[in-house]
């Protein structure tokens, strides 16, 4: 018995000092707040400067519905555990941030706490925000204090169970977040470092270009390596590599068009990103372009390609995905239905040989995009339509309609098997599998 109580004793005792390490790692890097919330007088400078930065954050894309009042909250975002509603921004008092002072907005952004003490779940991207300075922070806030004010609700988010309590919110925070300060690279060009600020921290480009763990964390330490977009089956794809989306040996010019306009000569933005650039990067300065341009540039080379120099070679040479090699075995039937169907609805804007159309249409052979390994993108667009943004820069852009009410699974995947094998393509066939959502 006695055996039993000091065992009983032993366990509680672990589990206190659990519980405050629990505490501890959640409290790092946090500053106490003021015992008084001081003063906050804006300039039009700054609200200024925070207008342009809630820009280059893209703050409106999650946190104003479609039609809706900006910044009043709202957007469901999905996620594997459930989905996240993001909150009014706006300064009202009962619903939004008009009760917050600046240092309760520092704390969400840097800390990713919330006035109450809550802590944050990370589809708001802390983990990437808080790199961003206090000043930032300060002028984002100041702007959105400017904003209307609108009453509307926050709305609870709807996660699965142990996802919706604070204690496994806790846990994976110890596991997976400490507070960060941007640290400028000494041996880098001011340019560089202005870009890595945008891309690691405001911009979050790891949120969607990054892959993550089974928990939801960002696995950081492969960088823009690609990851499939959570809950919309979308890929992001490699920012690393040149066979998926790497741009090391593109002009800045043509990096800087792409984020400003949404096309280029080798590429243009659909899905997810075509939002990213109409709400976001096609509002940036031409300096701070040229910044997130000269760091992507010089982001180092995946895995993948540093390992295969004959796939670099070929995506250098032609912008294909696959090097060259054995030709992929390929089932006859579903070329020959894919090539009507390529025929018949394709064509007319692609080219008979996947030429494309300067200007408007894109070119299917030898484009990189269609021969990535991930599928994801071909079959959303097929399905969705693929849209470019309307930009200052393209104020018109060609779009694609979607072809899901008019194809089913089975004739997709046999067109995109086709494109994906002619014209010098080779790439794998498009199955069933690949059709499946997740």
């Amino acid at each position: 018995m006695r055996r039993f109580v000091h065992l009983l004793i032993f366990l509680a005792v672990l589990l206190a000092f659990a519980a405050l390490a629990l505490v501890a790692l959640n409290l790092r890097g946090e500053d106490p707040l003021p015992e008084r919330a001081e003063p906050f007088a804006s300039t039009p400078a700054q609200v200024e400067r925070g207008r342009y930065l809630a820009l280059a954050g893209n703050c409106a894309g999650c946190h104003t519905t479609r039609g809706g009042q900006p910044y009043a909250g709202g957007v469901g975002i999905q996620t594997p555990f459930g989905t996240v509603f993001a909150s009014n921004l706006t300064p009202s008092s009962k619903a939004g941030i008009g009760q917050w002072s600046a240092a309760e907005f520092w704390r969400a952004m840097h800390n990713g706490r919330s006035k109450d003490g809550r802590l944050l779940y990370p589809a708001f991207p802390y983990p990437n925000f808080t790199r961003v300075t206090r000043e930032d922070s300060d002028a984002i806030f100041a702007f959105l204090r400017t904003q209307p004010s609108a009453d509307t609700p926050n709305i609870a988010h709807r996660l699965r169970f142990p996802y919706d309590s604070q204690i496994a919110l806790a846990a994976w925070r110890a596991l997976y977040f400490e507070p960060q300060r941007f640290e400028p690279a000494p041996a880098r060009s001011a340019e560089w470092n202005r870009g890595a600020y945008l891309v690691e921290g405001l911009g979050h480009c790891i949120a969607c270009h990054g892959q993550r763990n089974s928990l939801g964390a960002i696995q950081s330490e492969l960088g823009l390596a690609g990851g499939l977009i959570a809950g919309e089956n979308w890929y992001a794809p490699s920012l690393r590599s040149k066979r998926e989306a790497g741009v090391a040996d593109w002009d800045a010019k043509d990096v800087v068009a792409l984020l400003k306009t949404g096309v280029a000569p080798r590429g243009s933005v659909m899905g997810p990103m075509a939002d990213v650039v109409y709400g976001s990067t096609q509002h940036l300065n031409e300096a701070d372009l040229n910044a997130m341009a000269a760091y992507l540039k010089q982001l180092p080379a995946s895995a993948s390609d540093a390992e295969n120099p004959d796939a670099r070679a070929a995506a250098d040479s032609t912008d294909a995905a696959r090097a060259p090699g054995a030709p992929t075995r390929r089932d006859a039937g579903a070329l020959r239905r894919g090539q009507a169907i390529y025929d018949q609805r394709c064509a007319y804007c692609h080219g008979d040989v996947g030429q494309g159309a300067a200007g408007a249409y894109p070119p299917l052979a030898g484009n990189r995009a269609v021969l990535m390994d991930s599928t994801a993108n071909l079959v959303q667009v097929v399905r969705l339509g693929g849209f470019l943004p309307a930009t200052a820069g393209n104020p018109r852009p060609y779009g694609m309609p979607p072809f899901g009410p008019v194809l089913d699974d089975a004739a997709i995947a046999d067109v995109l098997t086709y494109i994906r094998a002619s014209w010098g393509n080779d790439a794998p066939s498009v199955t069933l599998r690949d059709m499946m959502r997740p």
